[in-house]
């Protein structure tokens, strides 16, 4: 990791679980790392924290909804005004709502759709546009996906949640495949965590506090420290080697 030092990372969704985790692990690598939610006062207290550890980096909160692309696109000429640009993105945020196919409310799908696809997107073509303009030619994208993106469990309440998921799937090695044609060393990485002990499963089913409580105690799940450890082992790879994807479960989970 030491050739990130001092480089400049994105993370979407920073605030809380794999996001907050996978921003301070980049901090602790000495990256400055602008870390985006809508809930900015988390992220704030997660970079005092990082500060009062010592780390060698430096976590920069951002306010920012991802379903508004103006929101977005402020928010990459605020960092091209202050840090010139960005070096590395994580597309972490992702959301699900109990939506089903056959009783779902259309407002919840649009929501999935704009920030799990189409935020991705934005902040895809906003980095890599970024880094054309600077001649960075070793950026990296990383794509914090789900095994909802590889596989359909029997489960109504997240068969839409797993469409979007199936996208990122199929957008990340599309990336891939628009990298190559571009000449470019920019490499593209998908990484799919099975069952996370975060607060996605209390949000999934807030209507149903045993239900999500239960979600956690079948077996031990992923940490989200897990993930942060994938993203590192992606971004250290050498400049050659491109890890395409990641798929990673607890041990006891079937599906």
């Amino acid at each position: 990791m030491d050739r990130w030092k001092g480089r400049l990372a994105l993370v979407t969704g920073a605030s809380v679980g794999i996001g907050a985790a996978v921003a301070k692990e980049l901090v602790r690598h000495g990256m400055k790392v602008v870390g985006c939610a809508r809930d900015v006062e988390k992220i704030k207290e997660l970079a005092a924290e990082c500060q009062s550890e010592g780390h060698s980096g430096v976590l920069v909160p951002f306010k920012c909804d991802l379903s508004s692309e103006e929101e977005i696109l402020s928010m990459f000429a605020a960092i091209k005004a202050q840090h010139l640009g960005v070096d590395v993105c994580i597309n972490n945020a992702g959301l699900a709502h109990p939506e089903s196919l056959l009783q779902g409310k259309t407002s919840g799908w649009k929501n999935m759709l704009d920030v799990n696809v189409l935020a991705l997107c934005i902040c895809t073509r906003e980095a890599y546009q970024s880094m054309k303009e600077r001649n960075v030619d070793d950026g990296h994208i990383i794509n914090i996906n789900s095994m909802s993106g590889h596989r359909v469990v029997h489960s109504a309440d997240t068969h839409f949640y797993s469409s979007t998921k199936y996208a990122v799937t199929a957008l990340t090695e599309g990336l891939r495949q628009e990298l190559r044609e571009a000449n470019t060393h920019i490499r593209a990485t998908n990484i799919s965590p099975g069952l996370v002990e975060t607060e996605f499963a209390p949000r999934l089913h807030s209507n149903n506090p045993d239900k999500a409580a239960a979600s956690y105690t079948k077996f031990k799940p992923l940490d989200a420290i897990d993930v942060a450890n994938s993203v590192v082992y992606a971004l250290s790879a050498p400049p050659h080697v491109q890890i395409g994807d990641i798929q990673m479960r607890p041990v006891e989970q079937m599906s």
